[in-house]
């Protein structure tokens, strides 16, 4: 684009036409897949390309001739990028196009191409595209935060209130940054919000002063919600045409009753989507420096609710076959009753040595961890006056921080 006048920006319907990209790269790598997503035919013509470009071509989303560009290669093409690391190539590869009348993109200077691609961001439907003339770092830049306000519900692409309807949201491990951009747009616009206790506090600040909040918390041997009644306010909510929001903490279905509320609000008639959340039995862990698994280390992972405790009528878990195990347990719940587990496993043959990490208030600024082993932990929480939420991991991965050097993960709160 010789000329310095403003690009005129075009969305092409690439659908089962044939796009032709020579180079086979980084720069090719980052491009296909969007090309692919459009149904475009895209041939690749490189003389290498990288393992991902190399695996897009084993799965049949695209054909790779590894091999020189030769003139008449955009013959049929519809559209094309000179992506090689060669400007005279890339120079061969616009002037073709140009006799060919073939809109082509230069990569390595926009400004000698025909075409210019603009950094794109696409959300329910809608595709953004900017361009700053040929400035990359401002397009990209400016498209991304685009795509957050929108994705964050600061821009209102719709200029309407949300259909009424439920949505089971999950907030995520404690953290407000880790809840899902879903799980946080749909939040921007609910007209009704019912929150669990675990639910990151910090996402209900955001919410306008017409949004109704209610309390749905459930506290460990104190004051809770009634199941019943939370299911109730769901319905009545949507109901009364509004759109209710149901934040969660982790995930709506580990451990959190989530398809119960489902269950409930479909029986009534009612609509329910499903925000999946980041479950805090893995990034809580995470955290905290302990991998849920590592190779060499733990090829299971089990995640138990320690709601009730081993031995009890209402118990579904077989404590003496997960002490056999040798991999990592995942204990939710089980703060209070953690004696009772520790002695379980004991029981069932786990050795005494096992590292146990447990890690309170996960992911927030007043996370503490603590490390024990098996034989020790109980008297340790204790101790240290160890409360709800807390996570407890068993398992050699446990351990392993203490093989990371100084200038490894950083771990807040470590008792």
């Amino acid at each position: 684009m010789a000329s310095e006048e403003p690009a005129y920006l075009v969305g092409l319907d690439l659908n089962g036409r044939l796009v032709v990209m020579v180079g086979g790269g980084t720069v090719a790598q980052r491009r296909l897949p969007l090309l692919v997503a459009s149904g475009a035919r895209v041939r690749v013509i490189a003389r290498a390309a990288t393992p991902a470009v190399e695996g897009l071509a084993t799965a049949g989303q695209i054909e790779l001739q590894l091999r020189d560009y030769a003139d008449g290669d955009l013959d049929g093409a519809w559209y094309a990028v000179a992506a090689t690391d060669d400007p005279a190539v890339n120079a061969a590869i616009v002037a073709e196009a140009e006799r060919r009348r073939v809109f082509c993109v230069r990569v390595d200077s926009a400004r000698e191409g025909t075409a210019v691609t603009p950094a794109t961001a696409r959300y329910e439907g809608v595709t953004v595209g900017v361009l700053a003339g040929g400035e990359h770092r401002r397009s990209a830049a400016l498209r991304t935060a685009i795509r957050e306000a929108l994705q964050s519900g600061q821009i209102d692409d719709h200029g309407e209130a949300h259909e009424a309807g439920v949505a089971l949201v999950g907030g995520g491990p404690g953290d407000p940054d880790l809840i899902t951009v879903r799980g946080r747009r749909l939040l921007a616009r609910a007209d009704l919000v019912v929150a669990d206790r675990l639910a990151p506090p910090e996402l209900l600040a955001e919410l306008g002063p017409e949004v109704e909040v209610v309390d749905a918390s459930k506290i460990p041997y104190g004051r809770a919600m009634a199941q019943e009644h939370i299911n109730q306010t769901l319905i009545d909510g949507a109901r009364a045409g509004k759109f209710v929001v149901r934040l969660k903490g982790g995930d709506p279905y580990l451990f959190g009753r989530g398809y119960e509320e489902l269950m409930a609000c479909a029986e009534a008639g009612i609509a329910v989507t499903v925000v999946p959340g980041i479950t805090s039995a893995f990034s809580v862990p995470a955290a905290a420096g302990v991998p849920v698994t590592h190779r060499g280390v733990a090829h299971e992972v089990v995640v138990v609710s320690g709601h009730v405790a081993p031995g009890h009528p209402k118990s579904l878990v077989d404590w003496d076959a997960l002490a056999k195990l040798k991999g990592t347990i995942v204990l939710l719940m089980g703060v209070e009753r953690l004696p009772q587990f520790a002695d379980a496993l004991l029981a069932g043959g786990r050795p005494a040595e096992t590292p146990v990490t447990v890690i309170q208030e996960g992911t927030t600024r007043t996370q503490r961890v603590l490390r024990a082993t098996l034989s020790t932990v109980a008297a340790r929480a204790a101790a240290e006056q160890i409360r709800p939420p807390a996570i407890v991991v068993f398992g050699p991965v446990a351990g392993l921080i203490d093989q990371v050097s100084e200038d490894g993960p950083s771990v807040r709160g470590t008792v």
